[in-house]
C-alpha cells in the first residue's frame, strides 16, 4: 500500500477535499471561497472526465430545473492549462451541459488551482460517489489512476470506499469485447450480467442471448457455466479418462475442503495440473486471497 497522503484523503469524499484545498496555512487567515460567475462559454469540458456518456432525457429534465431556479450548486473549475481567463471542469459537466440547454449566459464556479493528476482523482471520485457513471466509465478512470498515477487496486479501494473485489471486477470488464462493452454502456447489459462472461469463451454471443431473452444475473450465471463445462466436456471427449489413485483423490479432496471449490488435479508423463474451478468471480478472488497470503 502506498503512504501518499493525497490518496489517503480522497476516501473522505468530494466535499472534504474541498475544505481541505481552503484550510489556511499556519499563521495565515482563511482565503475567501473563491466562487463567482463567470460566462459559460470560458469553461470547457475535462477531457480526463471519466464519464462519457449523458442520458438526452436526464439532461433535458435538469436544464428546466435551472431554468426555473437556476444552478443550485456552483460547478468546480481549474485555471484551463495554457489558456489565460478559462477554466476546465473538475466536477459538474452535467450542470455544464444543462445550463447551456437552458440558455444560461454565465455559471457559478468554485475555481480550484490543481493539476492533472489531483483533477482526475476529484473527477473519478466525484463520479463514483454519486453513481454517475456507467460501469465501464468507472473501470476506465480505475485503470487511468494505475496507468498514469501508479495506484494499485489496494489504494482504490481505500480511496473510494469499496472493496478491492469491487475495483477488481469492475476493472476486469475492461477485458472484455468493445462490443459487449457499449451493451453496458447502453444499459442493456447490468454489471452483474457481464461479469458472468469475464471468463466466457464468447462473451459477445452469451451477452447477445442474455439480453434478448431476458435472463438474470442467476440465468446468465448458469448459462456461462454451463457453456464452460460444455467445453471441459468437448475437450475430456477427446482425451480419454485416467483412473486417479486413491492419494491424489484424498490430495484433491483436501485441496477442496481448504478453498471451498472444487480442485481436480491431473498427473502427466512430465508434470502435471492443479484445475480450480469457481463460480464467480468473488470465489476467484478469494482463491487470489488465500494464496496471497
Amino acid at each position: 500500500m502506498n503512504d501518499d497522503p493525497s490518496k489517503k484523503r480522497l476516501g473522505r469524499g468530494l466535499a472534504a477535499l474541498i475544505g481541505e484545498m481552503d484550510r489556511p496555512a499556519e499563521g495565515k487567515k482563511a482565503p475567501i471561497p473563491l466562487e463567482r460567475h463567470v460566462p459559460i462559454e470560458f469553461i470547457s469540458r475535462n477531457p480526463r472526465n471519466p464519464r462519457r456518456a449523458f442520458k438526452d432525457i436526464e439532461l433535458e429534465d435538469l436544464a428546466q430545473s435551472i431554468r426555473e431556479h437556476g444552478v443550485v450548486q456552483p460547478v468546480v473549475v481549474r485555471p484551463a492549462p495554457g489558456l489565460p481567463d478559462r477554466f476546465e471542469l473538475i466536477a459538474g459537466e452535467r450542470r455544464w451541459r444543462a445550463a447551456q440547454r437552458a440558455g444560461l449566459t454565465t455559471l457559478p464556479i468554485i475555481l480550484r488551482d490543481v493539476d492533472d493528476r489531483v483533477a482526475l482523482e476529484l473527477a473519478i471520485i466525484e463520479n463514483v460517489q454519486r453513481a454517475d457513471l456507467n460501469p465501464v466509465e468507472e473501470a476506465a478512470g480505475y485503470q487511468q489512476l494505475i496507468e498514469d498515477h501508479d495506484y494499485t487496486q489496494a489504494d482504490l479501494a481505500q480511496v473510494i470506499g469499496k472493496s478491492r473485489s469491487h475495483v477488481a471486477n469492475t476493472l476486469r470488464l475492461l477485458k472484455l469485447p468493445d462490443n459487449v462493452q457499449g451493451m453496458i454502456t447502453d444499459g442493456a447489459l447490468s454489471a452483474g450480467h457481464a461479469r458472468c462472461l469475464v471468463t466466457a469463451d464468447n462473451p459477445a454471443v452469451l451477452a447477445e442471448r442474455i439480453v434478448r431473452d431476458g435472463l438474470s444475473v442467476r440465468q446468465a450465471e448458469a448459462l456461462a457455466q454451463s457453456e464452460g463445462n460444455g467445453g471441459s466436456e468437448r475437450r475430456a471427449e477427446k482425451t480419454p479418462a485416467v483412473e486417479k489413485d486413491a492419494d491424489t483423490k484424498a490430495l484433491e479432496k483436501l485441496l477442496s475442503d481448504v478453498t471451498g471449490m472444487k480442485v481436480e488435479i491431473n498427473h502427466r508423463e512430465k508434470g502435471g495440473e492443479v484445475r480450480i474451478r469457481y463460480a464467480s468471480l468473488e470465489q476467484l478472488d478469494e482463491v487470489c486471497r488465500r494464496l496471497q497470503s
